[in-house]
């Protein structure tokens, strides 16, 4: 197998086909060994994080773009300009192995072609890199129109650092579940294997780790001692303050990691419903509920539509974690940019309406409802819960948090802030 060759099905299949890399990257890296594996994941991440820049290169040193059933080459010699650019990797090494990658993918004839192109880039290059460093959606490697977005609610500057954070890998974050131990009990048995993380003020149960691991090398994660969940996804749980005997949904669950947290902290409420709208996804809900030993009550459901699946009392509590861009969470899905259009967030938007008009009516009066979403998009955040206010008239913010010194009803966490991903929050109570 030829990694190189490897990582352009991969790529092509993202951004051609529209396929995540969620789901086109475990897909073709089950047979590869370790090594391997990583180095696929590396070059896929490394691509997609710069991938309009290594486009510009390409366009720039050949006479026609590759289309069709060549497209696949494409992607190969952006992996092989990805090698010469960011890597470590020797170059003749980088082009020697991308160069035989258009073999594996059955296209030896066109190996030539394959080494002129990624032997000119090495002679142009700094010339290249400064012409694209003149633009902004190549200099910072997102699309125009999210530029735009970005710079009109943050301003340029603020905007050119989110992007940059954005191109930036993602750290590894625990949750410890504090029925097994404290924060400190669990880094000490990290300390013992030799992984060193940090913690965080605002949330006893997360440590930050400062190098990536496989999940099974973290001690008691079969036996539900640890989860991975980013920090900012993890203060979800902890504004939700669910109370001892409450009824409380999670709408928009997948993949389980706010539920199960809501679980960990507090084990006695009434009941705990998980609803999403993805079938699939709903069985990895599932699936963190069995690995930790926690019940709740599982529902395929439209969360827009909730007379369809829920005929019982009102609920408590309701997380509202909406369907929204993922635009805080580029980080660690660099395909996100790519498979949005900037004609996504409006209807977005209009979605998270229905869903937050919909649910507010299954709130019971006094009832809380956390908004949350991983976008930093103001039209989805500040703004939506602004327009929500003012056309409901038994809603009001309150304090994200019960604690005495905190007073934040609405919190919009920006990438890389305290090593967190984006994410938005506002708590919303209903009149008695």
């Amino acid at each position: 197998m030829n990694v190189r060759a490897i990582a352009a099905k991969v790529l092509n299949q993202v951004v051609e086909k529209g396929q995540s890399l969620s789901q086109a990257l475990p897909a073709i890296q089950q047979e590869l060994t370790p090594k391997d594996k990583a180095l696929v994941q590396m070059l896929c991440y490394g691509v997609l994080r710069t991938l309009p820049r290594l486009d510009f290169f390409c366009r720039s040193l050949m006479k026609k773009p590759l289309t069709g059933k060549q497209r696949d080459l494409h992607f190969l010699i952006l992996v092989g300009m990805y090698q010469l650019l960011y890597t470590r990797i020797p170059s003749h090494a980088a082009v020697g192995e991308t160069v035989s990658g258009a073999k594996a993918l059955k296209k030896p004839a066109l190996k030539g072609m394959v080494n002129g192109v990624l032997r000119s880039f090495l002679r142009e290059q700094e010339t290249l890199i400064a012409k694209a460093d003149q633009q902004p959606a190549l200099l910072y490697c997102h699309p125009s129109w999210l530029v735009k977005r970005l710079q009109t609610a943050y301003g340029e500057e603020k905007a050119a650092q989110i992007m940059t954070e954005n191109n930036q890998q993602a750290p590894m974050w625990l949750r410890v579940n504090a029925r097994f131990h404290d924060r400190e009990q669990y880094l000490a048995l990290l300390t013992e294997q030799d992984k060193q993380a940090q913690g965080t003020d605002n949330n006893d149960n997360a440590l930050c780790l400062e190098s990536a691991c496989d999940v099974y090398q973290l001690p008691g994660f079969e036996d539900g001692w640890v989860s991975v969940q980013d920090g900012a996804a993890q203060l979800a749980a902890h504004y939700l303050e669910a109370q001892p005997n409450e009824l409380i949904l999670d709408a928009c669950s997948a993949p389980g990691g706010k539920t199960v947290h809501t679980l960990e902290l507090q084990p006695e409420l009434k009941q705990m419903v998980a609803v999403d709208f993805d079938e699939k996804r709903l069985l990895r809900v599932q699936e963190n509920l069995d690995r930790l030993n926690l019940q709740a009550t599982v529902i395929h459901g439209d969360a827009s539509k909730p007379d369809e699946w829920w005929s019982g009392e009102q609920f408590d509590r309701i997380l509202c974690d909406a369907p929204c861009s993922a635009t805080g969470v580029i980080r660690r899905h660099p395909d996100i940019r790519w498979l949005r259009r900037d004609s996504d967030i409006n209807e977005l938007v209009s979605l998270q309406q229905d869903i937050l008009q919909a649910l507010w009516k299954k709130l019971k009066p006094g009832g809380v409802l956390l908004y949350a979403t991983c976008s930093i998009l103001p039209d989805e955040n500040d703004l939506q819960i602004e327009r929500f206010l003012a056309s409901t008239s038994d809603a009001s913010l309150i304090p994200l948090s019960s604690k005495v010194s905190e007073t934040v009803c609405q919190r919009q966490i920006l990438p890389n802030e305290q090593k967190m991903d984006g994410f938005y929050y506002a708590k919303l109570q209903k009149a008695l």
